[in-house]
């Protein structure tokens, strides 16, 4: 097992913004990714978070990312608009269609945007906590490089795809969903093969097709969908939604965020917002959400499990802890970010060998 040290979050986000400045981002765009990123990390989505920087940076410099996009946005119907992301890093464009879905929500009940010419947009949850910020519900779709195959295929055809939603409570906590089509997240499996640790069976097979417990076969190889049929089918769902619809690559031609480096990704994302107080007042709303929470804290309980939570409460109490006691990262994710930030001119901060407080 890696050894863990712990930061804190302020000092991982600057560390992240001021590398992204090395490479040509402005401070807003900077600020706003490596935000993102130590969000990911905070609430236990390490997958997601500040182990991706050096891949991200190496995209940027060769220039197959653009550092400074402008984002355009044009509105195409009375509640939909969509967005073009010149090739940013798709936090960028991402940021900006969630936002623009709320303000036309606000005018029209719902507001749908389309995104292309994306890339890898980061954790999905970001944007539906951005979305419950604003006070709206929301979907977040978006497609992939391939990663699984279609449903009696052998070959990585559709993307990971994740779907991620959220929806505002009353008194208690949101409901936030966000999962990829696969058993379990690309990056998980990913993150596994950095720090050299197996995977269990039934996640993935290798290049040859044969089910393997290597993560590092399993990476470059093809992973399995959640459910069977079924997330292969919800799969295809965010490939046509995602890309075909929005004027994205899709089918199969999204390129490889880790081992194609032959032209942009051209990543499509979908984007729905919703007024939550359509068909009643808000403060109905609010309670009606408060007594499904409390429904189901008083449902009986399987054997073993102490609390059923709601879906986003279990990342939102260790978001909470690791604010108060640090973010763990492993020594090579460490290594990695310390040997950018030397090549950089940019110090990477020092971490403590155990959490700042007893737990």
């Amino acid at each position: 097992m890696a050894k863990t040290s712990y930061f804190h979050a302020q000092d991982l986000t600057d560390y992240a913004a001021e590398m992204f400045r090395t490479v040509g981002m402005s401070d807003e765009d900077a600020h706003l990714i490596a935000g993102d990123l130590v969000k990911a990390n905070l609430r236990g989505v390490d997958s997601h978070g500040i182990s991706r920087i050096p891949m991200y940076l190496e995209r940027l410099r060769q220039g197959l990312v653009n550092p400074m996009p402008d984002v355009k946005v044009t509105k195409v119907a009375g509640a939909v608009a969509h967005v073009d992301g010149d090739n940013g890093m798709g936090f960028v464009p991402s940021h900006v269609a969630m936002n623009t879905a709320c303000d036309i929500a606000a005018e029209m009940g719902i507001g749908l945007v389309g995104v292309h010419r994306s890339t890898h947009f980061g954790m999905g949850a970001s944007y539906a906590l951005r979305a419950i910020e604003r006070g709206f519900i929301s979907m977040i779709f978006t497609n992939s490089s391939p990663a699984i195959a279609m449903w009696g295929g052998r070959t990585a055809f559709l993307g990971a795809s994740p779907i991620a939603a959220g929806i505002p409570g009353g008194k208690h906590p949101p409901y936030v969903m966000d999962m990829a089509m696969t058993v379990i997240a690309r990056g998980k499996i990913r993150l596994a093969a950095m720090k050299g640790d197996p995977i269990p069976e039934g996640l993935a097979l290798d290049l040859e097709g044969n089910p393997t417990t290597d993560a590092a076969k399993a990476f470059e190889g093809v992973c399995l969908p959640f459910g069977g049929v079924k997330g292969s089918v919800l799969g295809t769902l965010m490939d046509l939604m995602s890309g075909l619809l929005t004027g994205a690559n899709f089918g199969g031609d999204v390129k490889s965020l880790y081992f194609d480096h032959s032209e942009p990704q051209n990543v499509g994302h979908l984007f729905f917002a919703i007024k939550p107080d359509l068909f009643m007042s808000l403060t109905d709303f609010g309670a009606r959400m408060d007594t499904f929470y409390e429904r189901i804290k008083e449902l009986p309980r399987a054997a073993g499990v102490d609390e059923i939570m709601l879906p986003g409460e279990p990342e939102q109490r260790r978001e909470m802890q690791r604010r108060r006691y640090g973010v763990p990262v492993t020594a090579n994710v460490v290594d990695d970010l310390i040997a950018e930030g030397k090549a950089a001119g940019v110090v990477f901060p020092a971490g403590a060998a155990a959490p700042f407080k007893a737990a």
